[in-house]
């Protein structure tokens, strides 16, 4: 007996389910707490660049927080992908984006401003459209938000 091929993990011509709503809602409140975060970092920084040098201690405290959101929301992508049936590709934004905030903090660290700076605009847009299609482009089921 011939199987159907797979299309992205189901066989081919089955319905796309949605994810179960809890999925779907921890991963837009971890993607929003992310943003939120990191827009907290360009504010902090941008104090600390204009002269209030006590922000810098003010954005080394929040880049950790920030840094455990995005883990947060690594860990409710990849539910969304394997258990929720969801797309694979929040899970491997959000493992890039953890490489990514590593690298920001390093450079950080060691003070190179010409990356530092570009590289949080990068990891900021990524951030912002990740937690907008949570909000626009993403769906539960019906009736699953329990």
């Amino acid at each position: 007996m011939d199987t159907p091929p797979l299309v992205a993990g189901r066989p081919a011509g089955a319905p796309r389910t949605r994810p179960p709503g809890w999925i779907v809602w921890w991963l837009r409140i971890a993607t929003t707490a992310h943003l939120a975060g990191v827009l907290g970092q360009a504010v902090l920084a941008g104090l600390f660049v204009t002269g209030n040098v006590d922000m810098l201690v003010q954005h080394r405290d929040n880049a950790g927080l920030t840094h455990t959101m995005l883990y947060l929301q690594l860990v409710a992508a990849i539910l969304l992908w394997r258990p929720g049936r969801g797309p694979s590709w929040p899970a491997w934004a959000s493992a890039a984006l953890v490489a990514l905030e590593t690298v920001q903090v390093m450079l950080g660290l060691n003070r190179v401003l010409a990356g530092h700076f570009p590289l949080g605009v990068t990891i900021f847009g990524v951030s912002a459209v990740m937690a907008a299609w949570t909000w626009w482009g993403l769906r539960a089921r019906r009736g699953s938000a329990t």
